[in-house]
């Protein structure tokens, strides 16, 4: 792929999201959607027809990759499939970029992290709230306003999805609250430590699982980031993207998660996304795939958001404060116990400090290269 060629992709999965992700693939110049991959034909087909222009369709994305000759792989599928899907189009050397979470489980996200070492392919998760210029702007005020003390995110709303959300465990932590706690790491650029969470379900809920909670998460640098929320909120509701207040050295700002952010400080310097949702981050990963730099949202730098989610529920579940190495080591020995690609499971093997790991990444100059080790 030259610089002046599209990216081609082949989108996998051509469910709700999917559809999302097809009108943002088509919408992008830079981008060529030449294969929609879905095990229900029909749904396929109707994704493809509703382009307008001959797309090709089948049940593996890496099958029609490799006749489409695709370069990438956008995962749009549900998340049990997160992980063979993401798997199988790493050791195939393609690129991807995959719908949050990064898997169902931490152990399953190491493994994916590992399989993006081992086969140099850049694997970038979407994590599309993150990509919100208003978001950016409130970042750039917490860097004007010194050492943050307390972040706090509010979040209440009502919504009837059917289907598979309403029979979750823990439908607002796992589905949604991972948005927020993604945002938390990048608004104060910490690293969860630990957490402590009490989750319950309100009588009047129509969810089988736990519809509301509050977490508290010490943040590395000493910060305290708190979420509350509910997903069988009647009345008032609140954004999408919650209600913000941080409190720091030099004052507080605020964001309603709708409108621009309110600082003690002012507006600082914000630096703009390459575009908001999923636009944006479609965007950096065709940026990074031609260039060679690290995206936002690459897997070594998102798998703590899905850790957060994880410690949040255990917490919640046993009534005791979750270390957050804890999680990482408990997951990457599962991982191993788990894992059947020998050299995947040699990478995991190096991982002795699974967060330093983590920490490092990856080198983006590997994945200039179109070939990648099988």
């Amino acid at each position: 792929m030259s610089g002046a060629d599209p990216l081609r992709v082949v989108l996998a999965g051509a469910g709700n999201m999917g559809r999302a992700w097809c009108a943002a693939i088509e919408a992008d110049p830079d981008v060529e959607l030449v294969g929609i991959a879905d095990l229900d034909p029909p749904t396929a087909r109707a994704a493809a027809e509703s382009t307008g222009r001959d797309v090709a369709v089948g049940a593996d994305a890496v099958e029609l990759a490799a006749a489409t000759g695709a370069r990438a792989v956008v995962n749009a599928t549900v998340p049990r499939a997160h992980h063979p899907v993401t798997t199988a189009a790493l050791l195939a050397g393609l690129d991807v970029l995959g719908e949050k979470p990064v898997a169902e489980t931490v152990a399953q996200a190491l493994s994916l992290a590992a399989a993006a070492r081992v086969t140099g392919r850049l694997f970038m998760v979407s994590q599309s709230r993150r990509w919100n210029p208003q978001l950016f702007a409130l970042r750039a005020m917490a860097a004007e306003l010194g050492a943050p003390g307390s972040l706090t995110t509010e979040f209440f709303r009502d919504p009837h999805f059917g289907g598979f959300r309403e029979e979750m465990a823990d439908p607002l932590l796992v589905d949604m609250a991972i948005h927020a706690f993604d945002a938390a790491r990048f608004l104060l650029g910490a690293e969860p430590v630990s957490a402590y969470c009490e989750a319950h379900n309100p009588p009047w809920s129509w969810y089988a699982g736990d519809a509301s909670a509050t977490a508290v998460f010490a943040m590395g640098g000493g910060a305290r980031y708190t979420y509350t929320g509910s997903w069988c909120s009647r009345g008032a509701q609140t954004s999408w993207n919650g209600e913000w207040r941080l409190s720091a050295e030099r004052g507080s700002a605020r964001w309603d998660g709708d409108h621009d952010p309110v600082s003690d400080a002012g507006p600082g310097t914000p630096s703009a996304p390459p575009g908001s949702g999923i636009a944006g981050a479609l965007r950096a990963f065709t940026d990074a795939v031609r260039s060679g730099t690290v995206p936002m949202g690459e897997v070594h730098e998102n798998v703590p958001s899905l850790a957060m989610v994880e410690a949040a529920v255990r917490s919640a579940r046993t009534g005791r404060r979750v270390l957050i190495d804890d999680v990482l080591a408990e997951a990457r020995a599962r991982a191993l116990d788990d894992e059947t690609h020998p050299a995947v499971r040699e990478e995991l093997a190096r991982w002795a400090d699974v967060r330093r790991e983590l920490a490092a990444g990856v080198d983006g100059s590997r994945w200039l290269s179109p070939a990648a080790p099988r």
